[in-house]
Formats: structure tokens, C-alpha cells, sequence
């Protein structure tokens, strides 16, 4: 029986990787990312998508010989080679740079079957090109994004948003609901639980042993006392108060958001909760360039994603940069290793007269 500590240091990843919006970039920065095949090194990738779709990508970049191996299941993956599954029989008609709702079906085909093997076992870890949220709509998905299809999926666990790009890592307490409803959303519970799950996430899955985790405010200058409203006063710094004190949690704040960002006061701390999506990506995407990436933390599997979208004004031009799809590889390797450290250093730990190696 395999050891975690074999598992963690020795066991080759096996990356599922979903096609996104056929029309958009996903092909584009997926084949840029494998056609270094100094990759395949580094992790057995496993596209789901549709090998014709991805062949009539491959023509409009110059990445020399370059193919994937068809394969009908995840179980037949060759490490050596640059995996494809058919996620449908049916020939898929593309239009570039267009949204239709043959993309996406296409696109909750691919992540339909990929959610299927990652909970079977069959792949480590799920890497997902972008989706267009409105295309993809239907009986099947009625989700606002991959974090709320993926938390359904999983015991309907509280899933955090967290961008990350090298030491900065911002968090979303609201993710994708309207900026009206966000002041009514925002309450003690869901503050101590999202601060709960980003503190454990730091700990877990970047591997940081007392992680400082900074809070931003809600309203401008973080109220102003209260001049520019109540939030900070009567629920955010209620719930830092309660987590420090409770569960011992390193959280600061709330900070006012414009001069947390634009002093770089951020570069202190190891993570960033903002209150609401556009509070928190604006910045980040300004900081990360075209090198973001989005990883769902709370949930028992792992999964990231570019930061970007499916970018259709720039499909089909061989424009698009591959750097934050590689970094969403990198970055999901790095987590996943990092959970198997941590299993291994718990069961150790579990064991009497056994000291953990650290």
C-alpha cells in the first residue's frame, strides 16, 4: 500500500483539464501551456474536450508538432503523452469569438465528466479553461460560475474565491451577486466562516503555519467611525474580535480599500478577505497583470483557473498569453502536494511514539 509520504513526493499528478467556451481562448492557452513538452515532466494532463475542436485550434498557432492522444477514459492516460477525451460523439460547430449555446453545452459536457473523474479517482486535480456564465446556462447548470457548480458537488461545502498570484492571495466574503444585495449578505456567521476557511486553506494548502490574514471594510475609508456607514462597526470588527479570540485566528483589520491597495500594505500580510467581488478582483487583476489565478478554497478537491475570461474579442488571433493557465497548473500541483504533506503529517502525528518529519 502506497505511503502518504510516497504519495506526496513521489506519486505523478494527473491533471484533468476542461476545454471552457470552445469560441473563446481556453484551446488556445491550453495548447501554448503543452506544446512544452518539458511538461509532461511535471504531471500526465488529461484534456476534456473534443480532439477536432482542439485540432482546428492547433492550426491557427505555431507550436510545431504538436497532438494529443485520444483516449476514451481517464483509466487509459498515457504519462508520456498529451491526453484528449471526447466528451460527445457529435461534431461541435464553431464560431470564434461568438457565444452559442452549442459552446455551452460543449463546455458542461467537458466539466460534467471531469467533476465525474475527479470524484472517482482518476485524476488529482481539475484545472479549468473559462466558461461563459451566460451559455452555459440550462436545466444541467444553473450556477453563476465553477465555484458554485463545484461546491454542489461536494456536500455543498462553503467554497471560497481566492486569487492568487505569487504572495498575493485576495478572497471574496460576496462572490458573484449583485453589489445591492452584498450590505445584507455581509453578517457575523458568514464573516467568521469565510475568515475560518481562508486562515485553514493557508494552513492546508500554502503550507503557512500562522498565517495573518488582513480584513477590508465595506464602505469607503472603512466607515469613517461610522460617518459613511455602520457595517464596519457592528459586523466586521465583531467577527475579527470573535475569530481572534475564539479560534486564535490572525485577523486584522478592517482596512479602508483603496489605501490597503495603493500603499501596498497587502504585501504584509498572507492573505486579503475583501467584502465583495470587484472590491477585491479589481485590485488584484491591476497587481497580477495576465499572471492571476482563481482557486476554489473550502472544498475537499482542488481546482484553479485563469483569471481571465474567455476573452472572445482576441479568439482566434493567437494573441491571447498562456502565463496565468500555466500558472494555474503550477499552482494546483503545488497545493495538491501540499494537502498530501499535511495528511501525512496529521496520520504521523495520529500515531503514538511516531514523531512527524518535518
Amino acid at each position: 500500500m502506497e505511503t502518504n509520504s510516497a504519495k506526496s513526493t513521489e506519486k505523478r499528478i494527473r491533471i484533468g483539464i476542461t476545454q471552457g467556451d470552445i469560441n473563446g481562448i481556453g484551446y488556445e492557452v491550453i495548447i501554448k501551456t503543452l506544446s512544452d513538452l518539458r511538461m509532461l515532466e511535471l504531471f500526465t494532463p488529461i484534456v476534456y474536450g473534443h480532439s477536432r475542436v482542439a485540432s482546428y485550434h492547433k492550426k491557427n498557432l505555431s507550436v510545431g508538432e504538436f497532438s494529443f492522444s485520444l483516449i476514451k477514459d481517464a483509466s487509459q492516460a498515457n504519462a508520456k503523452r498529451l491526453n484528449i477525451i471526447n466528451c460527445t460523439e457529435n461534431d461541435l460547430k464553431i464560431d470564434i469569438g461568438e457565444s452559442t449555446s452549442v459552446a455551452g453545452e460543449a463546455a458542461y459536457q467537458a466539466l460534467e465528466m471531469a467533476v465525474a473523474d475527479l470524484k472517482n479517482d482518476l485524476i488529482d486535480v481539475l484545472v479549468t479553461a473559462p466558461i461563459n456564465k451566460q451559455n452555459i446556462q440550462s436545466e444541467l447548470f444553473d450556477f453563476v460560475g465553477h465555484t458554485e457548480y463545484l461546491s454542489s458537488h461536494f456536500d455543498n461545502r462553503e467554497p471560497l474565491m481566492l486569487m492568487v498570484w505569487n504572495d498575493l492571495r485576495v478572497g471574496t466574503i460576496t462572490g458573484h451577486v449583485p453589489l445591492s444585495e452584498v450590505p445584507e449578505r455581509i453578517t457575523i456567521p458568514l464573516l467568521i466562516k469565510k475568515i475560518t476557511i481562508l486562515n485553514q486553506s493557508l494552513i492546508t494548502d500554502f503550507g503557512i503555519i500562522k498565517p495573518k490574514i488582513a480584513v477590508l471594510g465595506l464602505n469607503p475609508h472603512a466607515g469613517d467611525g461610522g460617518l459613511i456607514g455602520n457595517e464596519e462597526t457592528t459586523v466586521i470588527i465583531p467577527a475579527i474580535e470573535k475569530v481572534r479570540k475564539e479560534k486564535g485566528i490572525l485577523a486584522f483589520g478592517p482596512f479602508p480599500a483603496d489605501g490597503f491597495f495603493g500603499a501596498s500594505t497587502w504585501k504584509k500580510y498572507d492573505a486579503v478577505l475583501s467584502m465583495y467581488h470587484d472590491q477585491g478582483l479589481a485590485p488584484f487583476k491591476s497587481i497580477a497583470f495576465d499572471g492571476g489565478v482563481n482557486f476554489t478554497a473550502g472544498l475537499p478537491i482542488v481546482r484553479t483557473s485563469p483569471a481571465h475570461g474567455t476573452a472572445y474579442e482576441i479568439a482566434g488571433k493567437n494573441l491571447a498569453s498562456e502565463q496565468a493557465f500555466r500558472q494555474s497548473i503550477y499552482l494546483a500541483m503545488d497545493i495538491i502536494r501540499n494537502r498530501w504533506q499535511h495528511e501525512e503529517l496529521i496520520s504521523t502525528q495520529l500515531k503514538p511514539g511516531v514523531l512527524p518529519n518535518l
